[in-house]
């Protein structure tokens, strides 16, 4: 048996970097996993390609965590299909043309947008979950925030590239670490749950330079791969966790010590 057998989980996001993964493993554990996504050729790809490998178990669904409507809609596709939600994974990634710039390129518009996208997303899925939640009498959220949500940016990693730690993020992740707990608090006593998990960099081609300075900081390997993640989410989202609520679970290899 696995692990999640007879779940259904919700993943926003789920055909990005982390998404796929996450997706992947939940249906190699039993799971019956809809993959929430912006769908355009790319994603239906990946949508196509998770189907292939897990049957049935693996369906996409098109969704825009900033539109309410959207977020209904997926909800009731979702039950509509498998009959009931078990767990919604606030994975995805929103964000504009102009985000990923240093801070004194930030415009004030810009910063707004990001923030309202991401953690504004991040509320509204919550909110539309927790209410089908409430209904069905359980339910369980994981939402995703970052080690920049824990610590202060370490802006020496990044010298030499193009590369930043965008004040958005820190913001926005900090923020969903709050929201994390506020929703758990929210719940109390309606068998809902929530937590997060915040994973550390995850390799995708970036400078060995930085690479390198970023290992320095690390216990072990340095940055991570999606599937060294893949493992917390899963017991979260699993009844071994049970009785885990309102927590921040760190993955990082110790590169916030």
């Amino acid at each position: 048996m696995g692990l999640l057998d007879g779940k259904v989980v919700v993943i926003t996001g789920g055909a990005g970097r982390l998404g796929r993964v996450f997706a992947d493993a939940l249906a190699g554990a039993g799971g019956r996993v809809v993959v929430a996504e912006v769908m355009n050729d790319h994603t239906t790809g990946v949508v196509e390609a998770l189907a292939t490998r897990h049957g049935g178990a693996v369906v996409g669904m098109a969704c825009d965590i900033t539109d309410a409507g959207s977020l209904d809609r997926l909800i009731d596709g979702t039950v509509a299909r498998f009959g009931h939600i078990d767990a919604l994974v606030n994975n995805a990634y929103p964000r504009n043309a102009a985000y990923g710039r240093k801070f004194d390129e930030v415009t004030y518009a810009d910063f707004v947008e990001n923030v309202g996208m991401h953690a504004g997303g991040y509320f509204l899925a919550a909110q539309r979950f927790i209410r089908r939640f409430e209904q069905q009498g359980h339910g369980n959220i994981v939402n995703m925030a970052s080690i920049y949500g824990v610590v202060a940016p370490r802006f020496e990693v990044y010298a030499g590239t193009d590369m930043t730690m965008p004040v958005e993020y820190a913001v926005i992740k900090s923020g969903v670490l709050m929201l994390t707990r506020y929703l758990a608090a929210h719940c109390a006593g309606r068998n809902i749950r929530c937590n997060a998990i915040s994973p550390g960099g995850i390799r995708d081609g970036q400078p060995e330079a930085f690479l390198e300075r970023y290992r320095a900081h690390a216990l072990t390997k340095g940055m991570l791969d999606a599937q060294d993640v893949a493992g917390t989410l899963l017991f979260l989202l699993s009844d071994l966790s049970a009785y885990i609520n309102g927590q921040n679970i760190v993955v990082d290899d110790g590169w916030t010590l």
